[in-house]
C-alpha cells in the first residue's frame, strides 16, 4: 500500500470517528431489559400538553390601527390688522366658545367709526334742510308760482340725501364690526395649544400663523380602516340597526384606553388599498385620547354565545384544511375543522369538535396519526432539573468559530 492511500485511509478513520461523536445520541433510553435491544427516541412516546375544547361565548372583533382626531380644529386669526394689545388665554387650558381670548388695539377703528357717525350726522342735516325746502316748493306750486322742474328737482334732492343717510349707517354698521373684530373670542369650545404670538406685536388680518389653535377633544373621533374581506359582517350589522362598540387600545395593544360607538361608514372603497373608512366617536370625559395619537383599534361585530372555542395555536393548516390533534387512547389521531370567528387567541369550532376532546396544543411538531402520546401537566412541561445519582447528559464542546 502506498503513501498516498494510507493517507486518505487515515483521514477517512478520522472524519468516521469525529462523525461518531458529533452525531451519536448523547443520551440512551433507561436501563434496557436484559436481552432487549434499547428502544430508539423516535419510537418512545411524544410528550404533549393537551387543553379541552369547551363551549363558551366569543366575540367577533375585528382588530386595525386608527388615528385619533378631533371633531373640531379652529386656528384662532385676528379679523383686522393692529397692534395685539394682550392675551387672556394660558396655553392648554380649556376655553368656551365665546371667551375672550385676544384684545387689538381699538383706537383706529373707534376712529373710523366716529368719522362715520360725524357723517351721518352732516347728511342728516342736510336732508332736513332739503325736507323743508321740498315742503314750501309743494305750496308753491299748487299756486304755480315755481315751475314743475323746480319741484321736481328738490324732491330728487331729498331721494338723493335719503341715499345717503342709508350708505352712512352702513358704514356706521361696519365701523362697529371692524371695531368688536378688535376683540378676538373662542369660536369653539376646546382645549388651547401653544401661542403663535406675543403681545405687542403688530398682526395682520387673516394672518396663516394665527395667534392659537383650539382643537375639541370631548367628544372625540378615531378613523380607521377595515379591509374588505372583513367588510360583510359589520356590514350586516349596521343594516340591521345594531350599535357597534368600538375599543381603543394603546400602541403596544397592553392598555384599553376608551370605549367608544361606530357612527360613521365612508362611502366607497378605496382601491389602492382594498379598505373601506370607519369613524367611531368616544365621549373622552377624561381626555384619554389625544389629538392624532396611535391606537390600535378593535371593532366588536358580534357575539357568538355558547359556541365550541379551542387555542388558536393549536390548529394546525395544511392543504386539506384546518385540523387538530386529539388524543383517544393515548394515541394522536387528526380531526378535521370548520372555524368560525377568533378572538383574543381563541377560535369558534363550528364542526368537528362537540366538546371536552382533548386537543393536543404542545408537541405537535413531533406527532403524526397513531404516534403514541404522553400528556403532561404545566410543571411536567418545564424541564426538570437532573436527579442525584442520575446520568447527566454529556456536554459537547463548543465547535471553533
Amino acid at each position: 500500500m502506498t503513501r498516498q492511500h494510507l493517507y486518505w485511509l487515515g483521514a477517512a478513520v478520522i472524519a468516521a470517528a469525529t462523525a461518531a461523536y458529533w452525531f451519536w445520541p448523547s443520551e440512551q433510553p433507561a436501563q434496557a431489559t436484559a436481552g432487549q435491544r434499547p428502544m430508539s427516541p423516535w419510537a418512545m412516546p411524544v410528550p404533549v400538553r393537551v387543553i379541552s375544547a369547551e363551549p363558551g361565548d366569543l366575540r367577533a372583533q375585528i382588530k386595525t390601527i386608527g388615528t385619533v382626531t378631533p371633531l373640531n380644529t379652529v386656528l384662532v386669526q385676528s379679523r383686522v390688522s393692529g397692534t395685539l394689545q394682550q392675551l387672556l388665554f394660558k396655553e392648554g387650558d380649556k376655553v368656551e366658545a365665546g371667551q375672550l381670548l385676544a384684545q387689538i388695539d381699538p383706537a383706529d377703528y373707534q376712529i373710523q367709526l366716529a368719522q362715520a357717525e360725524g357723517q351721518l350726522e352732516q347728511n342728516l342735516a342736510q336732508l332736513k334742510n332739503a325736507e323743508s325746502d321740498l315742503a314750501l316748493y309743494a305750496k308753491l306750486r299748487e299756486q304755480s308760482s315755481i315751475s314743475a322742474q323746480q319741484y321736481n328737482a328738490q324732491q330728487a334732492l331729498v331721494g338723493q340725501l335719503k341715499g345717503t343717510i342709508k350708505s352712512n349707517q352702513a358704514q356706521i354698521d361696519a365701523a362697529k364690526l371692524q371695531l368688536s373684530y378688535t376683540r378676538i373670542t373662542a369660536p369653539i369650545s376646546g382645549r388651547l395649544g401653544l401661542r403663535n404670538v406675543d403681545s405687542g406685536n403688530l398682526i395682520q388680518a387673516n394672518g396663516a400663523e394665527g395667534i392659537v389653535t383650539i382643537t375639541q377633544s370631548s367628544p372625540i373621533n378615531v378613523l380607521f380602516s377595515v379591509p374588505e374581506s372583513q367588510l360583510q359582517p359589520v356590514l350586516d350589522a349596521v343594516r340591521r340597526g345594531d350599535s357597534l362598540s368600538v375599543e381603543a387600545w394603546d400602541r403596544s395593544d397592553q392598555q384599553l384606553l376608551a370605549t367608544g360607538r361606530l357612527t360613521t361608514l365612508d362611502n366607497q372603497i378605496d382601491t389602492a388599498t382594498g379598505t373601506l373608512r370607519l369613524k367611531a366617536e368616544f365621549a373622552n370625559e377624561q381626555e384619554q385620547l389625544f389629538p392624532n395619537q396611535f391606537v390600535n383599534v378593535r371593532l366588536n361585530v358580534a357575539v357568538y354565545q355558547n359556541m365550541i372555542t379551542i387555542a388558536q395555536d393549536a390548529v394546525q393548516y395544511g392543504s386539506a384544511g384546518s385540523y387538530v390533534y386529539l388524543i383517544e387512547n393515548n394515541k394522536a389521531q387528526i380531526r378535521q375543522l370548520t372555524l368560525g370567528a377568533s378572538d383574543n387567541g381563541r377560535i369558534a369550532v363550528l364542526s368537528g369538535l362537540s366538546g371536552g376532546e382533548q386537543v393536543v396544543l404542545e408537541g405537535l411538531d413531533r406527532l403524526r396519526p397513531g404516534r403514541a402520546v404522553e400528556v403532561i401537566g404545566e410543571q411536567a412541561a418545564q424541564p426538570a432539573a437532573a436527579q442525584p445519582g442520575q446520568d447527566k447528559p454529556r456536554r459537547r464542546p463548543k465547535r471553533p468559530e
